[in-house]
């Protein structure tokens, strides 16, 4: 298997010199290929790829996430966390140091398309997120809806000391599982998750604004309450 570089680069920057093959916002001039966005450069043997980082998660060791699985194979679960690049989830982690692949089936843990909340065990920038499910309330998500927001809004909509969130779900209903990659999990009746849906949205679109606190209590009909 060839070795895949990675490394930030910002729009000019010169990424590699040679006979690449390019793949998505970079631009060759004679053998030389620039980046025309901020991203992380992923350079091959013979290709080179770049992917913008507006608006993706920038993992961080202990980060809870929010993440589906996409794929798999014999050592474990590759899980889409809306970063970059995706994460893995080791088989050991979720059944055991004994887990055996000739004998222990992944599918009958996790397979394509089931979410799970989880901890980012391991990253260093160069490789792939590692993953954990060992802690409580990690694991397989087995119901609810989910809502998107940009990762940068999360600590607004958790709030001081976790107020904001506390507030959303006691005004709903609906109980709340918040990924740090700007994926949350609501569990509840249609018009509980509707209810949460319009305070997050409104948290979302007016994170800086004055009165904000007393708006989503307005929404969620909680009295007044100062910023």
């Amino acid at each position: 298997m060839s070795e895949i570089k990675r490394k930030y680069v910002i729009p000019g920057e010169l990424i590699a010199q040679g006979s690449y093959g390019i793949r998505g916002n970079m631009l060759k001039i004679g053998d030389k290929i620039y980046a025309t966005r901020i991203g992380m450069a992923e350079v091959g043997t013979d290709t080179i790829r770049l992917i913008s980082l507006n608006g993706s998660y920038m993992p961080r060791l202990d980060d809870i996430v929010v993440g589906k699985v996409i794929n798999f194979n014999a050592f474990g679960w590759q899980v889409d966390i809306k970063s970059w690049f995706p994460a893995f989830l080791p088989a050991a982690n979720v059944m055991g140091r004994d887990y055996s692949s000739a004998r222990d089936s992944l599918a009958s843990q996790l397979t394509l398309g089931d979410q799970l909340l989880a901890a980012i065990a391991g990253y260093d920038r160069t490789r792939d997120p590692m993953l954990s499910i060992s802690g409580p309330g990690l694991g397989k998500i087995a119901e609810g809806n989910t809502v998107k927001v940009s990762p940068s809004k999360v600590p607004r909509i958790i709030g001081k000391k976790g107020a904001m969130i506390n507030a959303i779900e006691s005004g709903s209903g609906c109980r709340l599982s918040i990924g740090q990659n700007g994926i949350i999990v609501m569990v509840g009746s249609a018009e509980s998750v509707s209810k949460a849906t319009s305070a997050i949205n409104l948290i979302e679109s007016e994170a800086h604004s004055p009165g904000l606190t007393q708006k989503v209590h307005d929404i969620l009909s909680l009295g007044d309450k100062s910023e």
